[in-house]
């Protein structure tokens, strides 16, 4: 049953190969021209040196002129052998890195489309493995083939037509046996597919581990987890050596197997051969021709023998690179899509339900109205669902139940692009990418030197900024190089400063920032919000007492709801959050 399952998705991952490749079909074609060309010519020796041997009848009877004649022939046969293997090589070269360029292109597009449910459910090394690794491993597969599939085709081919002009009966003797060798490379071939793409899976998880460590380092060795991690290290990496030697060591029997059958077959012919010369049915020099040609018939068997291992574990990595390619992508704007620009600001949600995981549920029943320029904070505790309501505004999740509506567009209505431009984001996860200080702020617009300067003198970053190597032009790689955590959040703050949205989504924006430099971002804010509608998601609650209203969640609920006054003076769960906050900050002094 397993067998019959795995051969419709070889199938149909060779339909999707042949698709690529069909952009390369003139190369293509050109290369099984030069295949032909140099089978040919390579084929032509051995009638040359059967003819130069035949040359040589006996004592005193040596025709030098023919010998010459022949070396002549020969010497300008294996120098356009050579020229068209090598440009037949360029051209198989060409195509095969068109297609993994296309494959990861492809691929690429794909992770830039993606839900957030699958980034966020899978291993960010596995994914890059699949992009990196695996397209590597099929590409090396693929250029096997192509060099090696091809050649041994023709070879077999042409070879037999020249066995047939020499001697028919001995060409069937060949043509009978030398089938078993392909019948053991496809047996053991079978048999090796499973173990390729048990490697490939567990590569992945290899890499996905190591990703992961090297990317928390500082929490690894705070926490003395390095034996730990390679403990879990050793175990993969170990399970990977299992695997892998289970793939090359029964990958390796083809070529053995079937080079003895292929010994089999030429010490056949060979005798039968020598019967025939004995008979007069047959010249020594055509034997040597036909040895020569049993040989070459013999030799594409192993060699596409030794192709389709390869191709197995090609095939493998190209099954995991196609499956994250077919992955589901966000659901495309509908043709009739509204553009929010110039959105006043409302939001409304209405009976909004979510769950990332379906039998865990999250949110419940949630209503809320916004009016334009309100400044909303969200509060509660750690697992309520306050930065699930920022994923939901964003729409980078759809919810399960209910809607939720810009100037009421429900905006699953909306263009996406239109939906994020009229939300200017903050996180407390800073994201910077590799490039200048100046292309990281301007990333939001396009905007000149002085609004850049302005936006990060807003933003109190222009005075670091400063005391940079090369200020605003200094190259900082994508986790931020030197900068501190706090200075890579100023960076994101001025971003947003500089971009001047409609609306603000603050998700624990100055979380990373000492608190002299949070009183002036907060007064920055306060005059960036004014008029705007913002949402705030803070723990520290003295940050959000002049906001307009106060959500305060809990399980997934809006539990509170009203100013932080208001909320003080009810003596409900607000009230204890702030008490307990005031606790610990008395506490600490």
């Amino acid at each position: 049953m397993a067998a019959n399952k795995k051969t419709p998705v070889r199938r149909e991952t060779w339909k999707r190969l042949l698709s690529y490749l069909h952009a390369s079909l003139p190369l293509l074609i050109l290369t099984i021209l030069f295949a032909g060309a140099t089978v040919v010519l390579s084929l032509w020796i051995p009638v040359l040196c059967g003819r130069a041997i035949d040359c040589m009848t006996g004592p005193g009877k040596v025709d030098f002129d023919g010998i010459a004649d022949c070396l002549v022939r020969i010497g300008i046969a294996a120098g356009l052998v050579g020229i068209l293997q090598w440009v037949m090589n360029s051209l198989n070269n060409r195509i095969t890195y068109r297609v993994i360029s296309d494959v990861r292109r492809d691929a690429f597009a794909t992770l830039t489309h993606l839900p957030l449910s699958y980034i966020d459910s899978h291993p960010h090394g596995g994914t890059v493995s699949r992009v990196i690794a695996d397209v590597d491993q099929f590409a090396d597969g693929l250029l096997l083939g192509f060099t090696q599939f091809f050649t041994g085709i023709a070879t077999i081919l042409c070879t037999l037509f020249f066995m047939l002009t020499i001697h028919p009966l001995i060409t069937l003797v060949v043509v009978v046996l030398t089938p078993l060798s392909l019948f053991v490379a496809s047996f053991i071939a079978k048999r090796t597919y499973d173990m390729f793409r048990l490697q490939s899976d567990t590569r992945g998880e290899l890499t996905a581990q190591i990703n992961e460590v090297i990317g928390n380092q500082p929490v690894v060795r705070a926490f003395s987890k390095e034996a730990d991690c390679l403990a879990e290290f050793d175990g993969i990496n170990d399970r990977l050596e299992t695997c892998s030697l289970r793939a090359i060591f029964f990958s390796s029997i083809t070529n053995p197997s079937t080079r003895f059958i292929n010994n089999v077959v030429y010490a056949a012919v060979a005798l039968t051969g020598a019967f025939a010369v004995i008979g007069g049915g047959m010249t020594v020099g055509g034997l040597t021709s036909f040895l020569a040609y049993a040989n070459q018939y013999t030799k594409p068997f192993n060699e596409i023998s030794g192709v389709i291992t390869e191709l197995q574990n090609a095939l493998a990595c190209a099954e995991r690179i196609f499956s994250l390619i077919d992955e589901p992508l966000e659901l495309p704007d509908k043709p009739d899509a509204a553009d929010l620009a110039g959105s006043e600001g409302r939001v409304t949600a209405e009976h909004v339900d979510f769950s990332y995981v379906p039998d865990r549920e999250l949110i419940r029943d949630l209503n809320l109205t916004v009016e334009p320029g309100e400044r909303v904070a969200i509060v509660g505790p750690t697992g309520c669902g306050k930065t699930t309501i920022i994923n939901l505004l964003m729409r980078f999740y759809d919810v399960g139940a209910g809607a939720i509506r810009v100037d009421g567009c429900d905006i699953r209505d909306a263009k996406r692009d239109s939906l994020h431009g009229v939300y200017g984001m903050v996180l407390q996860d800073t994201w910077i990418m590799k490039g200048t200080v100046r292309d990281n702020i301007r990333m939001g617009r396009a905007a000149t030197e002085d609004e850049i300067v302005a936006a990060a003198k807003a933003a109190h970053a222009h005075s670091f900024i400063r005391r940079l190597p090369k200020g605003y032009d200094t190259v900082i790689s994508d986790d931020g190089g030197a900068l501190s955590a706090g200075q890579r959040q100023l960076l994101c703050i001025a971003r947003v400063m500089l971009a001047i949205p409609p609306m603000l989504i603050l998700d624990e924006a100055t979380s990373s920032i000492d608190t002299r430099t949070e009183l002036k971002i907060q007064n920055a804010f306060a005059t960036l919000m004014r008029g705007r509608t913002s949402f705030i998601v803070a723990h520290r609650l003295s940050t959000i007492r002049e906001a307009d209203i106060i959500l305060v969640m809990n399980a997934g609920r809006i539990i509170e709801k009203g100013t932080h006054d208001e909320l003080l003076a009810e003596g409900g769960f607000y009230a204890k959050l702030w008490g307990s906050q005031f606790e610990e900050a008395g506490a600490a002094v």
